[in-house]
C-alpha cells in the first residue's frame, strides 16, 4: 500500500535528481533550459550554443564516472539466476511462446539471455540476438538523436517546427508556430490522446494523417498539457531529416546503432523479416497461441513505433543511457533527456505494480519518469499487434532491465516490478504468475490486469 511512512519521498527524490543534474544540463552546449519566454530566447540560446560547447565536452566524461561512484550497491539477495528461473517459467508448456530479458548493471551485461521460441507453428529457439519488434520503446530513440543533434548546434530544444515543415497546420492557427522540438518529444502538442492513432491502424498514410491534423480537436496550446501522440510526435523524423539531409532512420543507424554495437537492430517492416532470426507476432485463439506476419502500421511511424531490435542491442542501449558510453551519449545530454517536463498522474492508475509502487510519473523526452517507492525510475513501455515490450533504468544502482515478448499476454509485465523491488530492498510482491505453485514461491498470481498499461486486444496499438 502507498503507506503515509513512503510520503515524503514522493517529493525529495525529484528535488535530489534536479538539483543534481540541472547544473550539469544546463552547463552543456545543447542542454539549454526546456521553457522559454519571450522572443530574445532564441538569440540567447544560440549565444548559449556557442559559448558553452567546449564546457560540453568536458563535462560528460567527468558525470558518468561520479554517477557510477555515487550508485547504491543492489539490496542484499538480489540474484539475476532468480529471474532468468521466472523467465523460463513463463515460457514453459506456452503459457507465453517466448521471451527475452536482459539485466545489466554498472556498465556489465550481468544476463541477456532468450526463452522459449519464435514461432510455436515453426518453433526456433529465441536467443539474445533474436529480433522483436519494440513498438513505443523507439520513442527513446527518436530523443536521443534529437538531443545528439541538439548537442551539435544543428537544432534548438526551442526549435519550431513550422521552421523544418512550413505547411504544418493544427486546428489552431497559432499553436502550429508554437509547437517545439521539445513539446513534440515530451507530448505537450496540445492534441487529444493519441489522434488518429484508429487511422494508422487501419493502414493510413502518414503524410495524409498529417494533413488531417489541421482538423484535430485541440486539448490546450501546446505545451501546456500532456496528452500521448504517435502520429504527431513522428514528425520529429521530418525535422531531423531537414536538419541532416539523412532519412531519420538511416541516421537513428549511423549515429546510435553502429556505434553503440546494436548490430540487430533496424528499422520497419523490411527490417524484420530480414533479420537471420526474429521472433512472430502470436495472438490467441481457441487452439492456443496463433502466430501472425507483423502489420505494416505503425512501422508507418517510425519515431513512434519503427525500431526493431534483440534483447542483446536493448542491453547496450541501457548500458549507454545509464552513462557508460560518453563517447556517443555524452552525460550532460542523458540529463536533459531523463529530466521530468510535465506530470502524467494517468500512470498512477491502471496496472496492480504502479497503483502500488508508482507515487508520481512524468514524461521527459522519450521517457517517462516514476517516483517508484521512493527511488526514481526511467521507464518506457511498448505494445503493438502481438509484441510487447518494457525497459527501465534505477539510476541510483546503476541497474538497467529490458523485457521483450512476442505474445499479447500480460504475464512478463510482472517481472520488471519484480527485479526493481528486489534491487532496491522492497518487499516481495506476487507481481506475476509462473506456474508454479511449490510453497515458498514468491510468484503466485497473476495481475487482474495488463501490467505493461497497454491495449491486451488483437488490434494493434502502440500506446506504452
Amino acid at each position: 500500500m502507498k503507506g503515509s511512512r513512503f510520503r515524503p519521498h514522493r517529493y525529495s527524490w525529484r528535488a535530489g535528481l534536479v538539483g543534481l543534474l540541472a547544473p550539469l544540463a544546463l552547463s552543456s552546449a545543447a542542454q539549454t533550459p526546456l521553457r522559454w519566454d519571450g522572443p530574445s530566447q532564441a538569440a540567447q540560446t544560440q549565444a548559449a550554443v556557442a559559448a558553452n560547447t567546449a564546457a560540453s565536452n568536458a563535462t560528460a566524461p567527468a558525470f558518468a564516472p561520479a554517477l557510477q561512484q555515487n550508485a547504491l550497491p543492489l539490496a542484499p539477495g538480489f540474484d539475476v539466476r532468480q529471474f532468468e528461473t521466472i523467465a523460463q517459467e513463463l515460457v514453459a508448456d506456452q503459457r507465453i511462446p517466448g521471451l527475452a530479458l536482459a539485466i545489466v548493471q554498472n556498465g556489465r551485461v550481468l544476463s541477456a539471455r532468450g526463452y522459449g521460441v519464435t514461432d510455436v507453428s515453426a518453433a526456433e529457439p529465441i536467443d539474445a540476438h533474436t529480433v522483436f519488434r519494440l513498438a513505443s520503446l523507439s520513442k527513446s530513440f527518436a530523443g536521443t538523436i534529437t538531443g545528439m543533434l541538439v548537442s551539435e548546434g544543428a537544432l534548438r530544444w526551442d526549435s519550431k517546427l513550422t521552421d523544418y515543415m512550413p505547411d504544418f497546420r493544427l486546428a489552431d492557427p497559432n499553436a502550429a508556430q508554437r509547437l517545439t522540438v521539445a513539446d513534440i518529444l515530451s507530448h505537450r502538442v496540445g492534441l487529444t490522446h493519441n489522434a488518429y492513432d484508429r487511422d494508422i491502424e487501419r493502414g493510413g498514410d502518414y503524410r495524409d494523417l498529417l494533413q488531417k491534423l489541421a482538423y484535430a480537436p485541440m486539448k490546450c496550446a501546446p505545451g501546456e498539457c500532456y496528452a500521448y501522440q504517435n502520429v504527431a510526435f513522428s514528425t520529429i523524423g521530418d525535422v531531423v531529416f531537414a536538419a541532416t539531409g539523412q532519412f531519420y532512420s538511416e541516421t537513428v543507424s549511423r549515429r546510435i546503432f553502429k556505434p553503440l554495437g546494436m548490430n540487430d537492430a533496424s528499422y520497419g517492416l523490411e527490417g524484420i523479416e530480414a533479420s537471420p532470426r526474429w521472433a512472430r507476432p502470436h495472438v490467441r485463439a481457441r487452439g492456443g497461441w496463433v502466430s501472425l506476419m507483423p502489420k505494416p502500421t505503425y512501422y508507418r511511424v517510425a519515431p513512434a513505433a519503427g525500431v526493431n531490435a534483440s534483447i542483446s542491442d536493448l542491453a547496450q542501449w541501457l548500458i549507454a543511457q545509464s552513462g557508460h558510453r560518453p563517447d556517443v551519449l555524452p552525460a550532460p545530454l542523458l540529463a536533459t533527456l531523463h529530466a521530468p517536463l510535465i506530470d502524467t498522474p494517468a500512470e498512477l492508475r491502471g496496472s496492480p505494480w504502479r497503483r502500488e509502487r508508482v507515487f508520481s510519473a512524468s514524461y521527459a523526452l522519450g521517457w517517462r519518469v516514476y517516483d517508484y517507492s521512493g527511488h526514481p525510475v526511467v521507464f518506457h513501455a511498448g505494445a503493438v499487434q502481438g509484441y510487447r515490450g518494457m525497459m527501465a533504468l534505477l539510476p541510483e544502482r546503476d541497474l538497467g532491465i529490458a523485457i521483450l515478448w512476442n505474445s499479447e499476454s500480460s504475464l512478463p509485465s510482472g517481472l520488471l516490478p519484480t527485479i526493481l523491488d528486489a534491487a532496491v530492498g522492497l518487499p516481495a510482491v506476487a507481481w506475476v504468475d509462473t506456474g508454479n505453485k511449490t510453497p515458498g514461491t514468491m510468484m503466485a498470481r497473476a495481475p487482474a490486469e495488463d501490467a505493461a498499461g497497454v491495449d491486451s486486444s488483437t488490434s494493434e496499438a502502440a500506446p506504452d
